[in-house]
């Protein structure tokens, strides 16, 4: 799932992280991810993993890393399921 996710966010123009030196773990904020890249990031996963964050994980720390990424889509395409 995270290399899913990882692969997708290389795609998207207004993500510009060097994911070359993002491990899992790396805090996406610390490696230059903006609010309005969040948003865009919010926006692909839904799109691509038909899937829709509910308020409550709209935070800082569900976009903090893959690793936290990679659990949110988790969590929410088991519902979805």
């Amino acid at each position: 799932m995270i290399d899913r996710i990882r692969l997708l966010l290389e795609q998207q123009p207004m993500i510009s992280l060097d994911f070359n030196t993002i491990t899992d773990d790396t805090n996406l904020y610390d490696a230059g991810l903006t609010s309005f890249a969040t948003v865009q990031v919010m926006l692909a996963l839904e799109e691509e993993f038909n899937i829709e964050f509910p308020e409550a994980m709209l935070t800082r720390r569900t976009f903090s890393s893959l690793a936290n990424v990679a659990d949110a889509v988790s969590r929410l395409t088991q519902r979805a399921a």
